[in-house]
């Protein structure tokens, strides 16, 4: 026995050893392609993209440029602008910004192990943006957009062909106008609680950022799921809070399996995402019953997505019982419609009550134009189509204030931009701010509000046919725009003829991004009725 025992325990001794080199061998493996990602690969790219001539920042091992991008927006973010000043990109974007006067306009820099080619020719952007030299992929965080919304605007190839496909019809113009009614509401609303706080001098002082961020709320819920705000107002407050800590955390991406870590952020986000889940499952299967029960549409935009989907089977679905799209797939694109169809018209229409304070002349001259259409009567689609004046107003504010400061995509093989051949695995950056603050393209008085540049229209208001971007370029632009500008117009129009606002005193002209962009202490306003 003794013999046997000691037979075994000696026979197994190899087995141990195999066992461990064979671990060994793994960890190797796993170093290895370690310190490729983060070393060997940043060089080689980095010296490939230098013998063609684009200068910048060097790799630091292993973040990058993230801890001076982190220090140089606190120091910018720690000193307001003044008033009038919109020469923004230095505060907005203190590192390109830096990054742009040291290296030129077609610099690098490095996110984490990633180089990242910051490019401000509007026309290269534009090439870039409408897949001239090939198929861009947009730069993508898998875990992070999946807490805010995994929609459209995160698909390529066949799979963004059908989403586009199914979801375009919603956004035609003529969809649009059956809209208008909810958008009018909503306004209604809006200026009737504004005038209801009027003190007995007519006037009052608030902070206008939250209102248009409840207005926008209200109106996506109601084109979106028929609902009013208050029904909607939980997905609205999830989807806000999302979006605060997704830029929290996109900083800390880099570090490998972060988001898997059980931090407070990372299981703030998975409730917060379980939940506006749960909401958005709950409305959308009572529609679809509803629909096959025979109830119309209601000419929302769920009801018209969900109608295109019916129609798009593509028959192997399991998942999506009959439809183009799986239910998942349709959870997603409401959370988009939640967040991009607040966001981008709340953050248009506090900039330009902001800019509209800091220059009367030009309220005047919008509220004259808007009497003179509608009177004190709500404003119809033939009259929103006839502004002029409103409109130039609106492309200069998203020209000085465009809601994304930058859009990026990535080269997934090697692919030339103009004169240099990207290695694959390069980020290309398009700074919007940068290309819309551009004297080279927009003149001396680059930095002026100026309206009357859009005078003849946006293809005659630059030196650049491809430098005025708010919404994109290409066959990727912004689904949403026209929902957009018609609610921005229709929410102008109601306040000019009710209001007359100028900037309160407490008013600090202080810009950051979350997202979009944002006044960091708010907006506040003071509104005086008109008589």
């Amino acid at each position: 026995m003794v013999l046997e025992a000691s037979f075994a325990a000696t026979a197994s001794v190899p087995w141990i050893i195999l066992l461990g080199g064979l671990t060994s061998l793994v960890l190797l493996w796993q170093a290895g392609r370690l310190l490729h990602q983060l070393w060997w690969q940043p060089r080689r790219l980095e010296r490939a993209l230098r013998a063609q001539g684009i200068h910048g920042t060097s790799y630091q091992f292993p973040t990058g440029d993230l801890k001076e991008y982190g220090r140089l927006a606190k120091e910018a973010w720690s000193k307001p602008l003044p008033l009038r000043c919109h020469d923004i990109a230095q505060r907005v974007t203190p590192f390109v910004h830096q990054l742009v006067q040291e290296h030129g306009k077609t610099s690098m820099s490095w996110f984490g192990p990633s180089p990242k080619v910051t490019i401000v020719d509007p026309e290269l952007a534009k090439d870039v943006l409408s897949n001239k030299f090939g198929h861009f992929e947009k730069l993508k965080f898998p875990a992070l957009s999946k807490m805010l919304g995994d929609g459209v605007a995160s698909h390529e190839g066949e799979k963004w062909v059908k989403h586009r496909r199914i979801l375009n019809p919603a956004f035609h113009l003529e969809k649009l106008k059956r809209m208008l009614p909810a958008f009018s509401a909503c306004c209604e609303e809006l200026v009737s609680r504004w005038a209801e706080s009027l003190g007995s001098d007519g006037s009052c002082e608030l902070d206008v950022w939250p209102e248009l961020q409840n207005l926008t709320g209200d109106v996506i819920s109601r084109t979106a799921f028929s609902s009013s705000y208050h029904e909607g107002r939980r997905i609205f407050q999830l989807q806000a809070e999302q979006a605060s800590l997704v830029m929290t955390n996109i900083r800390k991406i880099m570090i490998p399996g972060y988001m898997s870590l059980p931090t407070a952020n990372n299981r703030k986000m998975r409730r917060n995402n379980k939940e506006v889940e749960s909401i958005l499952r709950d409305i959308i299967g009572k529609r679809i019953q509803a629909m096959k029960q025979g109830e119309s549409t209601k000419d929302d935009l769920l009801g018209l997505l969900l109608e295109t989907n019916m129609k798009d089977t593509d028959g192997d679905n399991s998942q999506s019982t009959g439809m183009g799209m799986t239910i998942q797939d349709v959870i997603e694109e409401c959370k988009v419609f939640y967040f991009a169809g607040m966001e981008t018209t709340s953050v248009l229409l506090t900039w330009t009550m902001v800019v509209l304070s800091m220059h009367p002349e030009w309220q005047d001259r919008a509220r004259e134009e808007v009497l003179g259409l509608f009177g004190k009567d709500k404003p119809e689609y033939e009259g929103l189509s006839r502004l002029k004046i409103v409109n130039m107003i609106l492309y200069e504010v998203l020209r000085l204030y465009p809601p994304a400061v930058v859009f990026s995509r990535k080269t997934y093989k090697e692919m030339k931009i103009g004169d240099v051949s990207f290695p694959a695995g390069a980020f290309i950056e398009l700074p919007v701010l940068f290309m819309h603050h551009d004297p080279d393209t927009w003149g001396n008085d680059v930095h002026d509000f100026k309206p009357e540049r859009f005078a003849e229209g946006i293809s005659k208001a630059s030196n650049g046919s491809g430098a005025f971007l708010p919404f994109g370029w290409g066959p990727r632009i912004c689904i949403g725009q026209n929902f957009a500008l018609l609610e921005a117009k229709m929410a102008l129009c109601m306040i000019l003829q009710r209001f007359e606002f100028g900037l309160a005193l407490s008013y600090t002209h202080a810009l950051y991004t979350v997202m979009t962009l944002h006044p960091m202490h708010g907006a506040q306003i003071k509104l005086r009725a008109i008589c």
